[in-house]
């Protein structure tokens, strides 16, 4: 069954001196402010499209990664996992994201982590609608 999220946003102004608050609607979890200076800036207290794009691919690369490696016997005792999203208005707009992963995994050859941690980042759902950027990958066994 396909399942439909939400997100709106309020935006008040031009770019560069307005604001913005984003909704998570479907999920009712949270709603953050936003500015053009959190975005080019990183201004402290407000978020980014950038922000938001990492903490989505950090969350799916985690599920699929968890996914490949159960069925590959080994499931995860745990995953830690970062996007980096990288943003430069002057160069196009996102150049590309990085994952960073540290994960604990009993009973696996550091070949066959890699191997799976590749995997996950060409295919998790994230990963493939930003086929558009260079996405790399750091993956560790802890």
């Amino acid at each position: 069954m396909a399942l439909t999220s939400e997100s709106t946003t309020l935006w008040v102004g031009d770019l560069k001196s307005g604001s913005g608050t984003i909704s998570l609607d479907s999920s009712e979890a949270a709603e953050f402010p936003v500015t053009w200076a959190g975005r080019t800036d990183g201004e402290a207290g407000r978020t980014n499209p950038e922000e938001l794009l990492a903490a989505a691919h950090a969350a799916c690369f985690s599920m699929q990664f968890s996914s490949l490696l159960a069925k590959a016997g080994t499931p995860p005792t745990s995953l830690q996992v970062t996007a980096a999203v990288t943003f430069d208005p002057t160069q196009g707009g996102i150049l590309g994201s990085h994952l960073l992963v540290s994960a604990k995994v009993e009973g696996i050859a550091e070949e066959d982590f890699q191997k799976l941690a590749n995997e996950a980042s060409q295919t998790c759902p994230v990963s493939r609608a930003l086929a558009g950027i260079t996405i790399t990958l750091e993956a560790s066994l802890e």
